[in-house]
């Protein structure tokens, strides 16, 4: 407000007062914060125009870097319209709100000598600095691992060739609402945090105290893996930030705390700060990040009622090494949890339907079991299971009493046989006294006809 434009002018002053500044301290850099200032008075755009022009050229003779910032004008990148031109480097700044949501962003409008990327950058400013998020898809050129880290449930491993997730993958758990998506997701937390694993949990739906005591219901105690370090639960509305915030919040929270597994619970809260779209383009670049860090990634997604189980509202399952599948079974008045393994690359898993159940000692997989052609669960099987039983018992004394039968009548024979026995050995007995006897008269007949002849003779 001290400039007041009273004819022709240059900026030879400000150069006197820079090069002072510059030679006194031996300075290599120079920020003129924002150069609107030096001429908010002027308006003679042609004076001004070559002054600027002037004033960079001088800048870059002096061999200082220029860092300097300027406002957006009408329809151009900046009020005058030249500085772009004549600047080396030029970063536009915006901060776009979109459904009531402010995100930061950043491009590289031109940079000389360089091949710069062209793409909008979200970028955080926070106590620690400023972090700039790439958001351009990554290269599939990470590496993979061979390793197997378990589930946190023995029956799922079971399934899993009984040797789990591979380190690294990513793991997709999809179900409706009420299934144990969550449930699984601590079991997987849990397990990571015995091996000495650290954790991330970031969870939009509950608060790390409520989501602690709801899993001590089931058997799982996260509380002293929070206070050993190994577990950081970060809850948080997903309407706080939009889609690339989060992600450039997500990518600091990885970089600062170092896990080896990050659970997103549930990634469908996306969709209300987003299109599906947005939503899709945002998670994969999160699972190709989180896959270049070789962290393992478990994320949940919750389905609607009614519809197609084998589908995600953000259209990511494609990207997904491996997806369980939850779902509600309704037999007998009656819901029962039901799993199965829909995918997992690499492996040769199970195909079969386990009932899920969740109890105070942790998650337990059922083996299949079928009944008239059709799987059972809940109370229909433990009634299937009893008919069974039942059913078996009765054949079990049927074929008791046929035994018992056939004993009896194998007695009475063996009894009809020894009465036969008896009697054919007393005819037998009575046949040789007889002949014996018949014998004797022989003899005693024979003596007498011999006597006789002898006194006749």
């Amino acid at each position: 407000n001290e400039i007041e434009e009273t004819g022709e002018y240059d900026l030879e002053g400000l150069f006197l007062r820079l090069g002072y500044a510059i030679d006194s301290i031996g300075a290599k850099r120079v920020v003129l914060d924002t150069i609107e200032t030096l001429f908010a008075g002027l308006q003679d755009h042609g004076i001004l125009r070559g002054e600027l022009k002037r004033l960079f050229r001088w800048l870059k003779d002096k061999g200082v870097t220029a860092i300097i910032t300027a406002e957006r004008g009408d329809g151009a990148l900046t009020r005058h319209g030249l500085e772009e031109y004549v600047s080396d480097c030029v970063i536009m700044l915006d901060n776009r709100i979109i459904e009531q949501l402010s995100t930061r962003r950043l491009r590289i409008v031109k940079y000389r000598g360089s091949t710069h990327g062209t793409n909008e950058y979200p970028f955080l400013i926070t106590e620690t600095g400023i972090s700039v998020l790439p958001i351009t898809s990554l290269e599939l050129t990470h590496t993979v691992s061979d390793e197997r880290i378990a589930s946190g449930v023995a029956d799922l491993d079971a399934m899993l060739e009984g040797k789990g997730y591979y380190r690294g993958s990513s793991v997709l758990v999809s179900g409706t609402a009420g299934v144990g998506k969550t449930s699984l997701s601590a079991a997987f937390v849990d397990a990571a945090c015995r091996r000495g694993e650290k954790c991330l949990y970031l969870t939009f739906e509950e608060s790390p105290n409520q989501l602690m005591r709801n899993m001590r219901s089931i058997g799982f105690d996260l509380a002293p893996w929070v206070a050993q370090d190994l577990l950081h639960i970060v809850a948080a509305r997903p309407m706080m930030y939009g889609l690339e915030m989060h992600l450039a919040v997500i990518h600091k929270l990885v970089q600062d705390f170092a896990p080896q597994v990050v659970v997103v619970d549930p990634i469908t809260s996306f969709l209300a700060v987003g299109s599906g779209t947005d939503a899709k383009a945002m998670l994969m670049r999160l699972v190709d990040y989180l896959k270049m860090q070789h962290i393992t990634a478990m994320m949940t997604n919750l389905t609607s009622g009614g519809g197609t189980l084998e589908h995600t509202d953000v259209a990511i399952s494609s990207v997904i090494d491996t997806w369980l599948l939850l779902r509600d079974i309704e037999i007998g008045g009656e819901r029962n949890r039901s799993m199965y393994v829909l995918k997992s690359r690499g492996m040769a898993h199970s195909n079969q339907i386990r009932e899920f159940v969740l109890g105070a000692d942790g998650i337990k997989l059922l083996e299949v079991y079928l009944g008239a052609g059709t799987v059972l669960t809940g109370s229909a099987r433990v009634a299937q299971e009893s008919q069974e039983r039942a059913a078996a018992q009765a054949q079990a004394q049927q074929t008791e009493r046929r035994q018992y039968a056939l004993a009896r009548k194998r007695s009475m024979l063996e009894a009809q046989i020894a009465a036969l026995q008896a009697d054919f050995a007393a005819e037998e007995e009575e046949f040789q006294r007889m002949a014996n006897q018949d014998s004797a008269r022989e003899d005693a007949g024979d003596a007498a006809r011999q006597a006789m002849a002898h006194r006749q003779q």
